[in-house]
């Protein structure tokens, strides 16, 4: 069962989101939640595997509770519900350790699969959303001496594979691209983020398209 706390401060959005959940078979929800602090103060509590975080709200927005549950909760993965108005604080809640985004008016079956996706350890690099949202709020600022001392530990190989995920693309989708199985691109993708020290696919991408490593086109 996937514990899901949802955090919006619009009443009939949360509550929406909530019902809809509820029918759900594999997927409980352990709370809701109108602000940052609220959502913190849950999430502590009832520990969720996933949490849907809006962004903007009164007192405690949503970039500083995800920093707080990600930094408390290692296991707990926080999704970001935007409108994608690109700005600049979903670029922060990413930094925060955001593990990907929601459009608020994802279809139902995409929010169901996204949230299996993240509970399940992954990230949601649709490139249509989130690629797009970090490519426009990540700078090429070129690597630091400690980033090149890291992306000197990534294998050809890796390197490749950590490109691919900049670009959003999936275990298949890398598999079919560069000749690997699947299974072959997921211990890749696990070795590129234990040498690079991302807690997931987001912050690789972020790390590749800030370094260069990853494509921009």
């Amino acid at each position: 069962m996937i514990g899901v706390l949802v955090v919006d401060d619009q009443h009939l959005v949360r509550e929406g989101i909530a019902r809809l959940l509820r029918d759900v078979d594999d997927i409980e929800v352990v709370g809701e939640a109108a602000d940052g602090a609220s959502a913190v103060e849950q999430a502590l509590r009832t520990r969720p595997d996933v949490v849907l975080m809006d962004v903007r709200m009164s007192g405690m927005d949503g970039i500083d509770a995800t920093a707080r549950i990600t930094r408390e909760l290692p296991s707990t993965r926080v999704l970001v519900l935007t409108t994608f108005d690109l700005d600049e604080s979903v670029h922060s809640a990413l930094r925060a350790g955001a593990s990907g985004f929601l459009l608020k008016d994802t279809p139902y079956d995409q929010l169901i699969h996204a949230i299996r996706v993240v509970a399940a350890g992954d990230s949601v690099l649709a490139p249509s959303v989130t690629r797009r949202l970090i490519e426009h709020f990540t700078p090429h600022e070129g690597a630091t001496p400690s980033d090149a001392a890291l992306i000197d530990r990534l294998t050809e190989r890796e390197r490749q594979v950590l490109g691919c995920i900049a670009r959003g693309m999936s275990n298949a989708e890398i598999g079919e691209a560069i000749f690997l199985s699947e299974a072959t691109v997921k211990t890749h993708v696990s070795r590129v983020l234990t040498k690079l020290g991302c807690r997931d696919r987001v912050q690789a991408a972020i790390f590749a398209l800030r370094t260069g490593v990853g494509p921009r086109d």
